[in-house]
C-alpha cells in the first residue's frame, strides 16, 4: 500500500511540475513584444502638471516590473500612448457638523497601445482611478498620487501580463 502512495505521489508532483512550466500570457506562446516607449501624455484638461507625473510614473513602473524594456520610439516594438480625458475633485464624506471630511479624486485616462513600427492597436482602454484623501490634514495632491498609483499598475497588468 504504501508503494501505491508513493507511486500516486510521484506521478501527481510530476504533472504538477509539467503543468505550471510553460505558461504564457501569449497566445502563441511567447510574445513578440520585448520593448516599449511610453510617449508623454496628453492632457485634456485644466488640470496642469498631471499627465507628465504620470508618464514617469509609467515609465518608472515599466523599469521596476522588467517584463518589457523602455526604449526610445524608434527602437520599440510597441508603444503606449496615454490622454487624461477626466479629472474631477469631489466631496466624499461629511462629518457631523456637514463639512467636507474627505475629498476623492477621479482620474480617467484613455490608453492606447500600438505596434512600434505602424499605427496598428494592440488595444486600447479607458482606465478610471480615484484617490482619496483627508480634508484635514492631507492635501489634493495627496489624493492624485493615490489614484495615479492605482492608475500605473492598471496600465502595467494591462500592458505586460496580457498577453
Amino acid at each position: 500500500m504504501k508503494v501505491v502512495f508513493k507511486c500516486i505521489l510521484f506521478l501527481a508532483s510530476g504533472l504538477m511540475a509539467l503543468g505550471c512550466g510553460m505558461y504564457s500570457f501569449s497566445p502563441g506562446g511567447k510574445s513578440n513584444i520585448e520593448t516599449i516607449a511610453v510617449t508623454q501624455f496628453e492632457n485634456r484638461t485644466v488640470e496642469t502638471g498631471l499627465s507628465a507625473r504620470m508618464t514617469d510614473l509609467v515609465v518608472d513602473a515599466f523599469i521596476a516590473d522588467g517584463n518589457l524594456k523602455v526604449v526610445s520610439e524608434s527602437e520599440a516594438d510597441a508603444v503606449l500612448l496615454g490622454t487624461l480625458t477626466s479629472y474631477r475633485r469631489e466631496a466624499y464624506t461629511y462629518d457631523e457638523a456637514d463639512n467636507v471630511s474627505q475629498y476623492v479624486v477621479k482620474l480617467v485616462f484613455d490608453v492606447v497601445l500600438q505596434k512600434g513600427d505602424e499605427d496598428e492597436e494592440l488595444w486600447k482602454e479607458a482606465f478610471y482611478s480615484e484617490g482619496i484623501y483627508d480634508a484635514n490634514v492631507e492635501t489634493e495632491d495627496e489624493g492624485q498620487v493615490r489614484a495615479a498609483d492605482k492608475l500605473v499598475v492598471d496600465i502595467i497588468n494591462r500592458t505586460a501580463k496580457s498577453w
